[in-house]
């Protein structure tokens, strides 16, 4: 039996188990019937391609559905996609901070730890201290390590996808070129004794955005997340994809020229991060006798209400505001979202006063501009999102029920 394609871009035999557990977990087909009508298969065939997914565990029965006819009957027996067979391991790494999580794969944080963790002492300690850590979330969750499918890390640079590697960050000495993924991967067997899983590895702000996008703004097609920390980035969202560029290096809006003398830790002088991040109003904060070391310790000061922080901050959203007014009429996003250390009202009324001064009236007269929704967690959440995607996408759901063998 053949028919037309579904939003799986399959038809007939060409549609697999993968493509069907996409459908049930996009919830585009939640019944047989209604992945048939999808998909073109016949019944026989969604009945075989979904007991593999019931054998593999990735699948289970819900409640009945509403009876599709109107002479009565039985009502449809609804699948849903079972989150409870594997978790996923995140963890989100600052200039001088870091977050680790065992996450659920419908993105549920079960146990987190946060703690001092500095990137300037290099990827083989970094990553051999978060593999303790995820040996000590998974124990707080109550989770076992074999029930790990994968791990997420968010790093404050550019990174080449195909290779997990970090590709010349300004802020990450020691990290160009290193291998990211596999150091990860040994870590995390050498604290837990369980075997490699995939480890997917990609910038903060993109993950942030990712993680943002997904859970408070799915309708929109266009979405910027600008994280202003120790340094500022940016990720955008199109069409719920990451936008990465041809190498990783798109929104790194930080190095932006701005026409100021500031030296950046780039070694470029005049980048928007030299004089509007977390980072420099830090130095400036010090230069004025206000001690302050980091982005981190800007937000503490602008929590206890400094007012000279809070003037700063200011200034420094102004001088954002100024850069986003073109990236606005650039992409035309219905959300741009403030984030990291110095997103709050200061800041964020500076960059709306530039911002609105100078973009074009029509690529504002429908955006959003807002904070952040999930905080500290959101790059967690985008990077567990980033291993469920991979692992859960159709074709890699097939290499996986031949390897168990279903």
């Amino acid at each position: 039996m053949t028919g037309r394609p579904g939003r799986t871009g399959k038809s007939g035999s060409q549609a697999s188990a993968g493509d069907l557990l996409e459908l049930v977990r996009s919830g585009r087909a939640v019944t047989r019937g209604a992945l048939q009508q999808a998909t073109g298969l016949s019944r026989a065939t969604v009945g075989q391609r979904l007991d593999r997914l019931f054998r593999a565990g990735w699948l289970r029965e819900g409640a009945g559905g509403p009876v599709g006819s109107p002479l009565g009957g039985r009502p449809s027996i609804t699948l849903e996609f079972d989150d409870s067979h594997a978790v996923v391991l995140a963890a989100d790494l600052d200039t001088r901070h870091a977050r680790a999580a065992v996450l659920t794969l419908t993105g549920e944080i079960l146990a987190e730890h946060a703690g001092t963790l500095v990137v300037e002492d290099g990827p083989e300690a970094v990553l051999g201290e978060l593999g303790r850590w995820f040996a000590d979330v998974l124990a707080k969750a109550g989770r076992r390590a074999a029930e790990v499918c994968g791990i997420g890390l968010a790093v404050p640079g550019p990174v080449d996808r195909e290779s997990g590697r970090v590709v010349q960050p300004p802020i990450m000495p020691g990290w160009d070129g290193y291998d990211t993924r596999g150091r990860l991967s040994r870590a995390f067997t050498e604290h837990t004794g369980a075997p490699a899983v995939p480890v997917l590895v990609d910038n903060d702000a993109n993950l942030m955005a990712y993680g943002e996008q997904r859970t408070g703004h799915p309708d929109c097609a266009a979405f910027v997340l600008v994280k202003v920390s120790t340094g500022i980035g940016a990720g955008v969202v199109v069409d719920g994809s990451i936008y990465r560029g041809v190498d990783g290096g798109a929104g790194d809006i930080g190095h932006i020229r701005v026409g100021a003398e500031a030296l950046c830790r780039c070694g470029s002088y005049g980048c928007l991060a030299a004089v509007a991040s977390g980072g420099a109003v830090a130095r400036r904060l010090t230069e004025a006798g206000v001690p302050a070391a980091s982005g981190s310790d800007v937000r503490d000061l602008l929590a206890a209400g400094h007012p000279e922080a809070a003037a700063l901050a200011r200034e420094a959203g102004r001088r954002v505001g100024d850069v986003l007014a073109t990236v606005v009429t650039l992409l035309n996003p219905g959300v741009l979202m403030i984030a990291g250390d110095l997103a709050g009202t200061p800041f964020l009324t500076g960059v709306r006063e530039l911002l609105y001064q100078r973009a074009l009236p029509r690529s504002t007269a429908r955006l959003d501009v807002v904070t952040s929704r999930l905080g500290e967690r959101a790059a967690l959440v985008g990077a567990g999102a980033l291993v469920v995607e991979h692992l859960y996408a159709p074709r890699r759901v097939e290499e996986r029920l031949a390897a168990l063998g279903v």
